[in-house]
């Protein structure tokens, strides 16, 4: 059930036909990692902490940099110099505090991905680099969760599920290894 508070905060979502009261408890409920906290992790995390995600986590081992704030919306000038994830940390506390924030400032590797995605329920790539997104795939992919995956480049951008619930593809079926360094674009 919803109290009081939760009912007024997400009043436009309890009015949706197909999402109402269990929707929002079944999204209350979940629990979301977001691999980065740049151009793609910023509003994916904005949007998941507004729309009221039970947990939220966060993973980046970068620094914010002025160079960022144009497309980076989930920082501002306060927080340049400072971990990505720690400012995301304060930008989305302070959207909604009843969302459970874990931050895990540092790199993603395989040493740590798969006790780290153990933990949530749906894996979110805004990761900006072919090994790290192929290391996301294959970890979702095995351990059978959800992954949302997001690509920008210049002016278009690509959003592409894979969920092995579902028996979809999955990111190698589509990119089966990773191109050679230096022949596209990051």
């Amino acid at each position: 059930m919803l109290n009081d508070r939760e009912k007024e905060r997400y009043k436009r979502h309890l009015s949706l036909s197909g999402f109402g009261n269990e929707g929002q408890v079944a999204l209350r409920d979940a629990s979301a990692l977001c691999v980065g906290a740049g151009g793609l992790g910023s509003p994916a995390s904005l949007y998941l902490a507004a729309a009221g995600i039970g947990r939220l986590g966060l993973v980046d081992d970068d620094t914010v940099d002025l160079s960022n704030l144009q497309r980076q919306i989930l920082h501002d000038e306060g927080s340049i110099g400072k971990p990505k994830v720690h400012s995301a940390s304060n930008r989305l506390t302070s959207l909604n505090s009843d969302v459970r924030l874990e931050v895990h400032p540092g790199r993603l590797d395989r040493n740590n991905v798969m006790a780290l995605f153990r933990q949530y329920d749906l894996i979110v790539d805004g990761s900006d680099n072919f090994p790290t997104r192929f290391l996301v795939a294959d970890a979702a992919w095995l351990l059978g969760k959800p992954l949302v995956a997001g690509a920008i480049h210049q002016f278009e951008g690509q959003l592409t599920v894979f969920d092995p619930a579902l028996r979809s593809p999955c990111y190698r079926c589509l990119l089966p290894e990773p191109p050679p360094p230096g022949t596209v674009p990051t």
